[in-house]
């Protein structure tokens, strides 16, 4: 049984892949969030859980990202608002400005447009049965339970990396040392890594929920596991 965490990057997905019982974690990165899918539609992944939105609001801000805010805390600023599901159709970043606008009375940030395309791959993807096995994790969340406190340095800080790397590699059963991949930053991969964690939680049935249990239009929960 493998699981897997998911997290996006410049040049596609960084995917990180391991058995349930954490003895190794393999790392690489995907163009298309598709193939993910496709692994599990063929049994080859029990569970994935990926920092990116799944269930998008019609008109107002998601609870899970509010909760999650409050978990982290020090690191909330991480947790950028799931943008409006009308956004996904803007051209560009004033039309998004104006979508989300008159959606829910505020414009979308830069980061949040930046997402959009990521977040756009997901949703067209993704189908309430999915959510089974594919669910919306955030890595800054995952590592506050690893560690049993938010983390205290940001993640593109050395002493952020080493802050985390140092708590996965309390859950490895290998010796641990993230790997350098081309096409994705440092903190990406570690966040991949540190979602393959979570993923193992839900395969086991032990993971946690964020949320207030409302689906968006297609189906899907807004919900935030960790």
């Amino acid at each position: 049984m493998l699981v897997a965490g998911v997290d996006g990057c410049r040049h596609g997905w960084v995917i990180a892949v391991s058995p349930l019982d954490l003895s190794t974690v393999d790392v690489r990165v995907v163009d298309a969030f598709a193939g993910i899918v496709d692994l599990v539609a063929d049994g080859t992944l029990a569970a994935v859980a990926i920092d990116m939105p799944i269930g998008l609001p019609d008109d107002r801000p998601r609870s899970c990202d509010a909760q999650a805010r409050r978990l982290i805390g020090p690191r909330r600023s991480s947790v950028f608002p799931a943008p409006m599901r009308s956004v996904l159709d803007a051209a560009d970043y004033d039309e998004a400005c104006a979508m989300s606008r008159s959606a829910c009375g505020v414009a979308l940030s830069r980061q949040g447009w930046g997402l959009v395309a990521r977040v756009a791959e997901v949703d067209a993807a993704m189908t309430p049965a999915l959510q089974a096995t594919i669910v919306e994790a955030h890595p800054e969340g995952t590592f506050t339970e690893l560690m049993g406190r938010p983390p205290r340095h940001p993640k593109r800080t050395a002493a952020g990396r080493a802050e985390r790397t140092a708590a996965l590699a309390g859950v490895f059963a290998a010796p641990f040392g993230a790997p350098r991949m081309r096409g994705a930053a440092d903190d990406d991969v570690l966040d991949a890594v540190a979602l393959v964690w979570t993923a193992a939680r839900l395969a086991r049935g032990e993971a946690l929920r964020l949320g207030d249990g409302t689906v968006d239009s297609k189906g899907l929960r807004m919900e935030i596991v960790r």
